[in-house]
């Protein structure tokens, strides 16, 4: 889905579907407290979030899951696989595509083994069999499924919590208070426009999102994303000296058709440019097509990582 332009700010749409985001909030909130979360022989941090939409929690897991390997642990990340259609299977990257895992387990199998199940306690449960002895759940902090021993909120220090409301009025998966009362740790990717750190009340760590530039043989581009906020990946585009003749954009994990990816490949050599997009986007291009398109890597960089290293090895 595209990221509804009244989710910023309050305005008549989101004051008229607040009623409904009461509801979704009031759901959430009861199916929390219903289920009783199951424990498994291995510690569990949870990185996930508030509100719908790109914070930046997969770079942020990969990040910590490099801190845990410094620490000699030996992570394994679960989560569900969005648009995969298979389940409670070990990633391969070198034998399943996108479509079979969904495109977040393709790029956290970079750093660490990843296991693909909806049911979080039976996927937890596999890696453990494997040998993890910490499980990194990317997204999963509404599902309540599994104990969790480390729960950080992934906060876009640029949009904040949005305009407040849940959804549909809003971007929050639930109440702010009551997901603040289950978190032990924010991480806040990005400058902090809503000051945000002095009201959370919980220890915050801070991060940014670091571009790893190649050579700019052609600096016109045309860029396309299918990721919950694709201004921020554009906006990095340009802080590192392209000049973007286009932009498309396309729904949060967007499977690409090949009569997509043709028109943006005729769009770009019409225009003499270069095609760039996330590596997000790219694992779900077709490999004979993949010639065509260029990645913008990235990679978190923590602006105290000794202190988040020592706060998780104290809480784990």
């Amino acid at each position: 889905m595209f990221t509804p332009t009244h989710w910023k700010n309050r305005n008549f749409t989101s004051i008229l579907l607040w009623p409904l985001g009461c509801l979704y909030g009031l759901a959430t909130a009861l199916r929390i407290a219903l289920t009783r979360p199951q424990k498994i022989n291995a510690k569990v941090i949870c990185v996930g979030n508030l509100t719908a939409g790109g914070t930046g929690k997969t770079p942020v897991s990969i990040a910590l899951a490099k801190l845990l390997a410094e620490q000699k642990r030996n992570p394994f990340f679960v989560t569900r696989g969005y648009g995969g259609k298979l389940q409670d299977v070990l990633v391969d990257s070198t034998q399943h595509s996108a479509g079979d895992v969904g495109d977040e387990p393709l790029l956290l199998a970079k750093q660490a083994s990843v296991i693909v199940n909806h049911n979080r306690f039976a996927g937890a449960q596999k890696a453990v069999s494997l040998g993890a002895d910490t499980i990194i759940m990317d997204d999963g902090f509404q599902n309540p499924g599994l104990h969790k021993d480390l729960s950080f909120l992934v906060i876009d220090g640029e949009f904040g919590f949005g305009n407040g409301f849940c959804i549909p009025a809003g971007p929050l998966r639930e109440f702010v208070y009551r997901g603040l009362q289950r978190a032990q740790a924010a991480i806040i990717v990005g400058a902090d426009k809503n000051n945000l750190a002095q009201t959370l009340n919980i220890p915050t760590f801070h991060a940014r999102i670091t571009p790893i530039i190649s050579p700019i043989n052609n600096p016109k581009i045309v860029a396309f994303a299918g990721i919950g906020r694709p201004q921020k990946f554009y906006k990095s585009l340009q802080d590192c000296g392209f000049q973007i003749v286009k932009t498309v954009d396309f729904p949060d994990h967007h499977f690409y058709q090949e009569e997509e990816l043709q028109e943006l490949i005729s769009l770009a050599q019409n225009n003499n440019a270069e095609i760039y997009t996330t590596s997000k986007d790219y694992v779900k291009i077709p490999a004979h097509l993949r010639s065509n398109f260029k990645v913008l890597e990235i990679e978190i960089t923590w602006d105290a990582p000794e202190q988040l290293a020592s706060f998780m090895a104290n809480n784990l």
